[in-house]
């Protein structure tokens, strides 16, 4: 396993007050980490409350051989699933399962992924095109996956989950570059066809790195990443206990978009309500702390309370008996 940056959990705080309206700090409390990465936030959940025992979820082997070794000074407390949250239905099924008093969602990609060039996930260093976050599962590399699709679907995928503009354009010159024989096989090189298919004067207004966009829509095909919310929302809506919370930190509009409409439709069919009217999003402090923070968005579910309780946060309308103290 490769020295990478250690991920700096996003908005630690705001989800612990979030659990302490649903969790006591000294009951035998029952927490899952859908995302465990590195452990940052199951850390804090841990640390917070003494008695509490946590699953995680995490499909990609580094981080939880990180995570294992950072956790396990609170040994039986904590189960690791070695699994995409996907999965997070199979919870509900066991006869011996209580119910999760909160469920986390920190979505994307972590700091450990993005520093590594070998996991190719980054348009900053020059690695291989892989970006599969679980490199012992059965999906095909980024590197496979331009390698074999037709303009129509690439232009596709780059247009609805990275929302790039020359979606069209991108894709043509993907497969004309693959007809030569010369198809990219490192991210170095697929950030320079990019560079050389999108005109100057677009680079220049387009206030961020001209592979971004791509390189997040690719991602987020390689890994099935919408398709994974979806299923891993319905197991939590199964998996949270009789007043669970579920709490999603997202980091792009297509993310964000399917928590809230997902939130609403539970709203609507009387299973609970959204503790968060409008998203959380990081302070100043926190943004300047870690910019990977800067895109964050909170939204968090309580399942089972369907009438408003206690007196509402002007800052984020938000019904703050659910919140805890500050």
């Amino acid at each position: 396993m490769a020295a990478v940056g250690v991920h700096v959990p996003v908005m630690e705080r705001e989800v612990l007050e979030i659990y302490e309206g649903v969790a006591g700090m000294d009951s035998e409390a029952v927490f899952v980490d859908a995302t465990l990465g590195a452990g940052g936030h199951a850390l804090a959940v841990l640390g917070k409350f003494p008695r509490a025992s946590l699953v995680a979820f995490e499909q990609d082997a580094d981080a939880r051989a990180l995570a294992a070794v950072r956790l396990s000074v609170y040994g039986s407390r904590v189960r690791i699933v070695p699994e995409n949250f996907r999965r997070m239905a199979t919870l509900a099924g066991r006869e011996d399962w209580p119910g999760a008093d909160g469920i986390l969602f920190d979505l994307g990609v972590s700091n450990m992924q993005l520093t590594d060039p070998e996991r190719g996930f980054s348009f900053q260093d020059d690695g291989p095109l892989d970006m599969r976050m679980d490199q012992d599962g059965d999906s095909i590399t980024a590197g496979e996956f331009i390698a074999t699709r037709g303009v129509p679907e690439l232009a596709r995928v780059f247009r609805e989950y990275g929302e790039e503009r020359y979606a069209y354009q991108i894709a043509k010159a993907l497969v004309r570059e693959r007809e030569r024989g010369e198809s990219p096989a490192t991210t170095g090189e697929f950030t320079a066809l990019i560079r050389k298919t999108l005109p100057a004067p677009v680079q220049r207004k387009m206030g961020g790195h001209p592979a971004r966009r791509v390189f997040q829509a690719l991602r987020i095909a390689v890994n099935s990443e919408l398709e994974a919310l979806n299923e891993g929302l319905d197991g939590a809506i199964a998996a949270a206990g009789r007043t669970g919370v579920i709490v999603v930190i997202s980091y792009h509009s297509l993310e964000d978009r399917i928590v809230k409409r997902r939130f609403l439709k539970w709203s609507t069919e009387g299973l609970g309500r959204a503790l968060t009217k409008r998203p959380f999003t990081p302070g100043s402090d926190e943004i300047e702390a870690n910019r990977s923070s800067r895109s964050a968005k909170l939204r968090a579910f309580i399942k089972g309370e369907t009438a408003n309780k206690g007196k509402k946060s002007r800052r984020h309308g938000q019904d703050e008996s659910a919140l805890g103290k500050a």
